[in-house]
This record gives structure tokens, sequence and C-alpha cells, in this order.
């Protein structure tokens, strides 16, 4: 049976706080029997998009903001008018006309607290299809779009990423979760080898075949992308997917791939309470596309293989990103020679390890009907020759032991940071931690975050991945000198917080 996707329309007065306008959502959900889960999106005025404490709950739950303008509002027949925000903004209910505006039935009229309303509707069309469509399928990709006046608005920002907080800027970079002091010498060398042959078109056999050795597989499982990011966008693209589902917090680029390719993405959003582990049933049974992250960023956390392996079953494609499983000590957990789970898409990535983001390579390990679907969806020639020496060597012996070096000390080094984290009673640190980067979480964490880079480090903010909020942070991990040079301006930043004052 398919889930629900439901729009809570919100009404809130200025300053009202997320937890109050968190708490009238869920109890309004309770008491109707409806799932928290099930909630795609909040809807309200345009005015109020921005309002902390509705932005706030949205980033609680999981969801964007959809805002619309009062003139698109006060079109929306309401069941349940008043006065007073008819005077304001001409419609009878804020809460109820934004929940019905890409909605055919509403579920749950509006429910009040002292500042705020809400109302909750079922969503029985893509979200923008005006009703006046009659339920016929957009025949263009403008067509599919919102129309002007819709503005996606408040959600986490899908396209912020780590190194906008150090580019162009001399600081210490805890933003990035890229290996230091990389590429290595006898990388670069090889790098610069590959450069005489630039005249000629790139060939990607000789690095695939290395690839599938790595890994055990057959070539036809490889295929080359110019980096996980591209791969994410062909998933996009490519594959059919009517019901895609994205577990968060990730990394970002899935979902964002997805909604750029016309996809209503569904969240599934781990709780700090859990731990962010992920109970295979809170993913939808009629979810025909999950995407994972495994260690996810920016949790660290390191889901174990049988509990990815139950997400798996045929008319499912289950794509794993371990981009960052070259930095687990073993490789424990990873699904990357698995050959026997259906639908499974698992990605990788040299730029972590290897220091590599700017040459743009990696890959994906599927069977050979989806790399064949993956493959004609790139351009010609879509990772050049420099990449592609690149992976080659990267699959060498002395690579993968380097590499296997490489993990153990990061491990060490995690170990360490978490060990000095531990001394500050005002910062809670997620663990156990499996990637080279740990998530904590502090209040005020961005002024902490802006103390910090006074004092040279650039910190990772937490607030554009969806299910956190801006009280989280994530930091790279880096060597011990680095690291206790950190610890003593975390402890700087903290003393220079300024004092809050009543009122």
């Amino acid at each position: 049976m398919n889930r629900a996707a439901l729009v809570v329309g919100v009404g809130a007065r200025r300053g009202v706080p997320a937890e109050e306008v968190l708490g009238l959502i869920r109890t309004t959900l309770e008491e109707a029997g409806l799932a928290v889960g099930d909630v795609v999106e909040l809807a309200t005025l345009d005015s109020r998009a921005d309002e902390p404490g509705i932005a706030g709950a949205a980033v609680r739950l999981g969801v964007p903001v959809r805002a619309y303008t009062a003139d698109v509002l006060a079109e929306v027949p309401v069941p349940h008018p008043s006065a007073v925000p008819r005077a304001a903004v001409a419609t009878g209910s804020v809460a109820e006309a934004a929940a019905l505006v890409d909605a055919g039935e509403l579920l749950v009229s509006k429910r009040k607290s002292a500042s705020a309303t809400c109302a909750v509707a079922l969503r029985t069309r893509p979200a923008g299809t005006s009703a006046s469509t009659n339920g016929a399928e957009p025949s263009t990709m403008a067509a599919m779009l919102p129309p002007t006046k819709h503005i996606e608005s408040a959600g986490p920002d899908l396209r912020h990423h780590g190194d906008e907080e150090v580019r162009g800027l001399d600081l210490t970079d805890l933003a990035v979760n890229v290996r230091t002091h990389t590429p290595p010498d006898w990388l670069r060398e090889r790098i610069a080898a590959s450069l005489g042959s630039l005249a000629a078109y790139p060939d990607g056999r000789p690095a695939r075949t290395a690839v599938a050795g790595r890994h055990g597989l057959p070539e036809e499982h490889v295929l080359l992308t110019a980096g996980a990011a591209e791969a994410f966008v062909l998933i996009a693209r490519a594959l059919p997917a009517r019901r895609p589902v994205v577990v968060h917090p990730q990394f970002t680029e899935p979902e964002a791939a997805l909604r750029a390719a016309g996809h209503e993405v569904r969240r599934v959003v781990l709780r700090p309470e859990d731990g962010f582990r992920l109970d295979p049933a809170a993913v939808p049974e009629d979810a025909d596309l999950v995407v994972v992250g495994n260690p996810t960023n920016p949790t660290s956390v390191l889901h174990p293989a049988d509990v990815l392996e139950r997400l798996a079953r045929p008319g499912r494609t289950l794509v794993v990103d371990e981009a960052f499983m070259d930095a687990v000590p073993g490789e424990r957990e990873a699904l990357c020679d698995r050959q026997d789970l259906p639908g499974l898409v698992v990605l990788r990535s040299l730029t972590k390890t290897w220091g590599l983001a700017g040459l743009r390579i990696g890959y994906v390990l599927a069977d050979p009907a989806t790399v064949a679907l993956l493959q004609e969806a790139q351009p010609l020639w879509p990772v050049s020759s420099p990449a592609l020496a690149a992976a080659e060597a990267c699959m060498e012996p002395r690579a993968l032991v380097e590499a296997a070096d490489a993990a153990d000390r990061i491990a060490v080094d995690r170990a360490h940071l978490l060990a000095g984290l531990a001394e500050f009673s005002e910062v809670q640190v997620m663990e156990p931690a499996a990637g080279p980067f740990v998530l904590l979480r502090l209040d005020r964490a961005d002024e902490v975050r802006h103390l910090l880079r006074s004092r040279g480090f650039a910190a990772r903010r937490g607030d554009t991945f969806p299910g956190l909020g801006s009280e989280w942070l994530r930091l790279a991990v880096r060597d011990r000198v680095t690291t206790n040079r950190f610890l003593q301006a975390l402890d700087l930043a903290l003393q220079c917080l300024p004092r809050r004052t009543a009122g």
C-alpha cells in the first residue's frame, strides 16, 4: 500500500518558537492518526517562510518550506475561514489555504496553538501543479516546475558544500573531508605523465579493468564517472524511479540531483536520540529507489552491512554511497563486492583519500544492466585522461597499502580528537564515529563557528543537512598537532561567547 504524502499548512505570528510550531504539528498528526514521516513539506505565506519558528520546525522534520504569495492563497477556498487573516492577507485561513494549493483533500482542518495554526492535506498531484490541470500529467519539463509565484524557501540548502567555508581564505580546513598532504608525490607524477597524451581521446578501458580487479568484479559491473557527484546525476536521470527515498542526514547531492531531475523525494530522517542509526522498517515499503551513505556524511555512522542488506529487494534500486569507506580500517561493512543483492548500486570516490577533488574521478559498481543504463546517459568521454591515470594508479597494490595505512592513522587521530572534545561539557559528540570526520552538537554553534574562523579554523555548519539544525557542526579529523591547536581555539571560542541578557 502506498504511503500518504502530507502537506502541512502553517500560519504563525511573528516570533513564534519552533518548539510551538513543531509541537502543534506533531499533536495534530497524532490525534488524526497520521504519521509524521509522511509529511513532505510545510506550506505557508511567503512573508512567513523565513520565520525562525516555521523554518526551524521544517528543519527538525527534515522537509522543505513552500511559500505562496497572498494572491495565490486568496484564490483557494477554505472550509473554516476567519475574519482576522482575511483582513490581513485576503485569505480566511493561511494554514488551510497553503495546505490545499497543491493538494486535493483536506484531512485535518485548522488547529490552533497560542501563536500558530496548522492544517493537513493529502497531496494528490505534483507540487506546483494547479487544480486546473484536472490531474493531467505535465507534457514538458517546464510544466513540471512550480509557477513563479511558488517559492521554495527556508529549507536546508542542498547545494551548500564544505569548500564554501574555506574558499579563498587562509584557514586551517576542518570543513572539507579530503585527506591532508594529498595527492602524494608518486600520484602527482602519474597524473603529470598522462599529460603527454592529451591530444588523444581518453581510453577508459585500462582504468575500468583496474577498478574491476581491485573489487573482484567483472568489468561490465564498473562505470567510471567524473566523481561521485556525476553518478548521482546519472542515477536521477537514467534509472526508473517513481517513489525515491533519501535517508538523512547525509550528503545532500543525491537529493539535489533527484529534485533537479523532476522527482518528488521523500525523506527518512534519522534521529540523534537513536544515534542516527537506520531501522530498515522506517523506509517505506513502496520506495523503488533508496539512497543511503555508509559511513554516512555528516554523522560518521557506519551502518552494519546486514542492516543495509534488508533494504535490497527486487524492483528497488538500493544506492549505497561508500565515498568514505576506504577511510574505514578493513573496509568492514562494505557492500562494493556483492553481486547477490538485487538492485544494489555502490558509489565510490577517489576524492577523499587521494586529494583529487579538482580532478573529478569516481565509479559505480552495479549489475551490467544498470551500468548500461547509466552509461547511456553519460556524454562521450566523460572522464579525462589524467583522471583515468589516477584511477588506474590508485588501484595498484602499493596504493591500496597506503590507503589502508591512512585509514589506520585516521582512526588513531579521530580517537585523539574525540578524547579532546570529551573535555568540554558544552559539547555533545555523536559516537561511535567511523568516518574521517565527527559530528557534534552545542548551543550557539553558529556563533562558535564564527569565533573559530577568527582564530583561523573553518568548521562545517550542520544546518544545511536535512534533519540537523544550527546547533550542529562537523569537524574533519586531522593530525594530532592540528587537533591540539583546534582544541585550544575551541576553548577560547567558548570562553569568548558573548553573554545573553534576558529580554
